[in-house]
C-alpha cells in the first residue's frame, strides 16, 4: 500500500503526464489541422501527394492522437512499477 505521501506523488506525475500529452494533443489537432491549415499546405513538400495541412486535418491529428495514447500507456505501466502498483493490487482492493 501507498502511503499519502507516495499517492500524492504518483497522482501529481500521472497529471503532469496527461496535462502535457493534452497540449500536444491539441497543439496537433487544433493548430495543425485547423488554425495553420494554410500554412501547413504552403509548405514545398507532402505527404503521400497530400498537402500537409490537409493530411494532418483528415489523419495526422488521429494518427498522433493513438500514438500519445500508447506513450501513455507505455509512460504509466512505468509509473506504476516504480511505485510498486499492479493491476492484480488494485483488483484486491475493489473487491
Amino acid at each position: 500500500m501507498l502511503d499519502v505521501d507516495q499517492r500524492r506523488e504518483y497522482w501529481r506525475r500521472n497529471v503532469r503526464l496527461m496535462s502535457v500529452l493534452l497540449v500536444i494533443w491539441a497543439l496537433v489537432s487544433f493548430g495543425a489541422g485547423i488554425l495553420f491549415v494554410d500554412q501547413l499546405n504552403d509548405l514545398p513538400f507532402d505527404i503521400f501527394g497530400i498537402p500537409v495541412g490537409f493530411w494532418f486535418a483528415q489523419q495526422g491529428s488521429i494518427i498522433i492522437f493513438v500514438l500519445l495514447i500508447a506513450f501513455y500507456v507505455w509512460r504509466m505501466d512505468k509509473l506504476d512499477a516504480e511505485f510498486g502498483i499492479t493491476e492484480y493490487e488494485q483488483e484486491v482492493h475493489h473487491r
